[in-house]
């Protein structure tokens, strides 16, 4: 039994999640919420910023400050920035990939994050996912690496340069949206471009107090034909969205990542006795939808319970991205503790939300209805 079966289900459901948040956010205020996405981001603009953020003067001063920060945190030759790293992908795949050639996607475990195979669809090429090195076709014409995937499982660096040594003259493009700083700050590993990619973008939101957006580096060949592909179709950043990709790069201290380290590994094992499928992220703690298939009796899918325990995790005031998550987002609830929130919630309350979600999920799943509720919200609730 499925109650979330579709792409159009998602958006109702993340719907309801936002109506739920909006709601506690009036009675109580947003000090009752906490996001744990990982993803929360931030607008650390300036007063000074606003004066400018304007259709041509925005960009004369935001992209050679974005230029230099840039650089500095991906490497590369030339910085592009996007409205979302989806838009980066779009454009990049619809530059390079040619029509009835084949885009090999390298990713270290499923999921692919769906942007990828869709981008690949609308440019009539032909879409290989791998997940370990493997020879790719000879008409091959991008070759797309997962530094980290949306569960944060890391691309190992040998395997990173296997794929690069492989690929030839053919460009390699790396989403690294997490990855940029999971792997680099928190597995030690180098960046794309120092491991020989042509391409990188990464989001600005992940794991970093900035603004939710693209941002692209590479060889300036490249990007210059990717920008003009972004431009035709709408794709770049605006002003606003470049000034708060500027303050959050100045702003940026790989060390509070570091600090989320130790606070994961005592949340694990306050839990783990209850739920011995808890596993570490690099950032937090994480939960697979199949191990709460296997600890409930019930015939709704693991994505749905997924998608249950989320929201009613919501309603205790715990954002995960199973609830708020664009469709095709992963189910898996992920407790990330690197975010702002996570410093002002002691972790016994987190592990008592979590074990007292747990517990009304056993419960909830005996009425459809009800699970149908909690997901979508009341008849009179939706629009």
């Amino acid at each position: 039994m499925r109650i979330v079966k579709t792409q159009v289900d998602e958006t109702k459901k993340r719907e309801n999640a936002l109506r739920i948040i909006r709601s506690m956010i009036k009675k109580k205020g947003r000090e009752s919420l906490f996001d744990l996405t990982g993803l929360s981001g931030g607008y650390p603009i300036k007063e000074e910023d606003i004066k400018i953020l304007e259709t041509y003067v925005g960009p004369a001063i935001f992209e050679e400050k974005l230029q230099e920060l840039g650089k500095k945190h991906l490497g590369g030759e030339k910085v592009l920035a996007f409205n979302r790293t989806t838009s980066g992908i779009l454009a990049t795949i619809l530059t390079f990939a040619k029509v009835g050639t084949y885009v090999v996607h390298y990713l270290p475990k499923p999921p692919s994050h769906p942007s990828i195979p869709k981008s690949v669809k609308l440019a009539g090429a032909k879409y290989l996912e791998y997940y370990d090195v493997k020879d790719f076709p000879d008409n091959t014409s991008l070759i797309i690496i997962t530094g980290a995937t949306m569960d944060l499982d890391v691309m190992p660096t040998e395997n990173f340069e296997k794929i690069v040594k492989m690929s030839g003259d053919i460009p390699v493009f790396v989403d690294d949206a997490s990855g940029a700083r999971v792997r680099t700050v928190l597995y030690g590993q180098p960046t794309a471009i120092e491991l020989g990619a042509d391409l990188v973008i990464t989001s600005t939101d992940k794991l970093m107090n900035g603004p939710r957006g693209g941002l692209m580096s590479g060889k300036k060949e490249l990007i210059n034909k990717i920008k003009s592909t972004a431009h035709q179709l709408g794709l770049e950043a605006q002003p606003p969205l470049m000034a708060g990709m500027v303050r959050a790069l100045e702003e940026f201290n790989p060390n509070l990542l570091k600090k989320s380290i130790k606070r994961k590994r005592k949340l694990r094992k306050l839990l783990e006795k209850d739920f011995e499928g808890v596993e570490e992220t690099p950032t937090g703690i994480k939960i697979e939808p199949e191990y709460l298939k296997q600890k409930i009796k019930t015939d709704l899918s693991s994505k749905d319970l997924a998608f249950l325990f989320s929201m009613i995790l919501l309603r205790s005031g715990i954002i995960t991205i199973p609830a708020v998550g664009m469709p095709g987002a992963s189910t898996t609830i992920r407790l990330d503790l690197s975010s702002k929130d996570a410093e002002r919630i002691k972790l016994e309350e987190l592990k008592t939300i979590f074990l007292d979600a747990f517990s009304k999920l056993k419960d909830i799943v005996k009425s459809p209805e009800r699970c149908k509720e909690i997901i979508y919200g009341a008849k009179n609730d939706q629009n």
